[in-house]
């Protein structure tokens, strides 16, 4: 399964204000760290901020931070909301295949997708941020990584 732009770029997002903390950081800001597109990333946070997942703060001194604690976004819930599309072969999505009566291929690979994001569901942003953030940071440019405390 390959992982749609928009969904890699929501991770992204969500692993540069989990390492920031307290911090606001613009769109921009996180575009400049990873070199990727600032326009297609507001889309991304828009999306986050609909699910909750930030809080978007307008004007002077607003910003993005975290919606809640990292401890408490999961992955596979992040992945469920930004991904549009999990049909891994034609057959998922109602198209018609001969071997549709007898074909075994489409259960395998129905049960790799629920292991797939069964395994995202036991990692949150935390686990991810946790043990490597220092790191994290330096690469993103940011200061040592600061505590989230709750919104």
């Amino acid at each position: 399964m390959r992982l749609t732009l928009h969904t890699d770029y929501a991770l992204r997002t969500l692993i540069y204000l989990g390492v920031n903390g307290e911090r606001r950081s613009s769109t921009a800001e996180i575009a400049r760290a990873y070199r990727i597109s600032e326009s297609h990333l507001t889309k991304v946070v828009h999306k986050l901020g609909q699910l909750g997942l930030i809080r978007t703060m307008r004007g002077r001194g607003g910003g993005l931070r975290l919606g809640r604690p990292a401890a408490e976004i999961c992955l596979g819930t992040v992945v469920r909301a930004t991904e549009e599309d999990f049909a891994l072969v034609a057959c998922f999505s109602g198209a018609a295949c001969v071997l549709t009566p007898s074909c075994r291929l489409q259960q395998v690979l129905g049960d790799a997708l629920n292991a797939f994001l069964a395994v995202l569901d036991q990692v949150t942003l935390a686990d991810l941020i946790g043990g490597s953030g220092g790191a994290v940071a330096q690469l993103l440019g940011l200061e040592a990584p600061r505590t989230q405390t709750p919104p």
